[in-house]
């Protein structure tokens, strides 16, 4: 009884580090972005930071201080494996955070409702699951509660919209992929080993965007740069991968669509208050709240 107590705690800890750690980096990140505050527009740099620092610490934790072992990694399976699931790991990053500029963290947290939606969807076309009449309908009520929330949005941006929808499916592919491609080859690749391998390859992936996009900007602006503001944010997203594997090694399907609920849920209410300009309004919630109830039940109905 000790024992299961014990196991427990430890779960709702590493739930409580999970919720604290995502909606501090997401917080985080719209306070670097946005020119209201720290003024870094500069997505893609901001995604590059990252990368180069998870891809530092972690060749240091597998190649120098041994905390795990490599994988077996092959050039057939690095071709066909890393780089198309770190192309649209970048993708996903490099549009998730472009939508910082544009649109409210809480619309953000509304938007990303679809997820669920986006992954059956690219299951589905990648032949890894099935067209079901029960989920179809589902995804319809998630998809309506979006649209309800979409349309009470008093600053809706179509700009940001695209961006974040378009960062939700390039996710959505990216996770169906690792599924495919990684599981075929019998791999399996623990957060270490994940950015060991991914961290870097994403990094060249978003180089070309960076030079074409970012680069010229950069050097006609006024950046505001300063070395704890970049680290201290890379050490979160970092923190952040990491106590994703713990949650979930530790819990099912439905504790983590739960806690990913609250988490939402938190997030929507704390960035009213630390961005006062992101107002939401009845038709958000009532939008908002139809979509998680069904992503809620479709979770407890995946279980059982």
């Amino acid at each position: 009884m000790a024992m299961i107590s014990k196991t427990l705690v430890f779960t709702y800890i590493y739930l409580l580090i999970y919720i604290i750690l995502s909606s501090g980096v997401i917080l985080y990140n719209k306070w670097v972005l946005s020119p209201k505050y720290f003024n870094f527009p500069f997505p893609i740099t901001l995604t590059m930071i990252h990368m180069a620092f998870s891809g530092i610490v972690s060749f240091f934790l597998v190649r120098v201080f041994k905390v795990v072992s490599p994988v077996k990694m092959t050039f057939e399976i690095y071709a066909t494996c890393v780089i198309p699931i770190s192309a649209f790991f970048a993708a996903s990053l490099w549009f998730g955070n472009t939508a910082y500029l544009y649109i409210s963290v809480a619309f953000i947290q509304m938007l990303k409702a679809l997820m669920p939606v986006a992954t059956f969807i690219m299951a589905v076309l990648c032949g890894t699951d099935k067209a079901r009449c029960d989920v179809f309908l589902n995804m319809l009520v998630v998809s309506v509660g979006v649209v309800v929330s979409s349309y009470g949005e008093i600053h809706f941006n179509v700009v940001g919209t695209v961006y974040q929808v378009t960062g939700i499916f390039a996710e959505a592919l990216r996770l169906v992929l690792t599924q495919v491609l990684l599981q075929k080859k019998g791999l399996t690749l623990n957060p270490i080993t994940s950015l060991y391998y991914i961290a870097p390859c994403s990094f060249v992936f978003l180089f070309v965007p960076w030079y074409l996009l970012e680069k010229p900007g950069m050097e006609v602006s006024q950046i505001q740069f300063n070395f704890w503001i970049f680290f201290s944010n890379a050490l979160c997203a970092l923190a952040l991968n990491f106590s994703i594997f713990l949650v979930i090694g530790r819990t099912g399907a439905v504790t983590i669509r739960v806690a990913g609920v609250l988490k939402d849920w938190i997030l929507i209410a704390l960035s009213t208050v630390i961005f006062p300009e992101s107002t939401i309004t009845g038709m958000n919630i009532i939008g908002y709240a139809i979509g998680m109830y069904s992503v809620f039940l479709m979770a407890i109905f995946e279980e059982f």
